[in-house]
């Protein structure tokens, strides 16, 4: 069993920055599969939201491993790297989640890209090492 890590202060600044993720999952050949992606947390949890149907869903099913790697987008020399594991996959504040997000980092109100179709999903990774 691995112990969790707590996100350091600078981890923290990082995250409650506009900038962005790059989340590393793991395709079924072993091989990496990298996006860039919006970013928050819940203490010393890392949340990401998507949609269902993404490759990154399918990978973080069949192996929960991940890593975050976030630059500072106005020094991109200063960096943090999260290894870490998902947890859980929620719908429930879904929505709310990613026009949160959405207002962090566009300014709009309400997430623009979403179509009626789309089922968006919370990640909550838990840290496991802060690099």
């Amino acid at each position: 069993m691995r112990l969790a890590a707590k996100l350091s202060a600078n981890a923290i600044r990082m995250i409650e920055g506009k900038n962005f993720a790059s989340l590393a999952t793991l395709l079924p050949d072993g091989s990496p599969h990298v996006t860039p992606m919006w970013v928050d947390h819940e203490g010393d949890i890392i949340l990401m939201n998507t949609a269902e149907g993404r490759i990154k869903l399918r990978n973080i099913a069949r192996d929960p491993r991940v890593a975050v790697a976030i630059t500072d987008h106005n020094n991109p020399y200063d960096r943090v790297v999260i290894k870490g594991q998902v947890i859980a996959r929620m719908h429930e504040g879904a929505e709310a989640h990613i026009d949160k997000l959405a207002k962090k980092y566009t300014g709009a109100n309400k997430y623009q890209r979403s179509t009626p179709d789309e089922k968006r999903v919370i990640i909550k990774i838990e840290p496991i090492k802060v690099l």
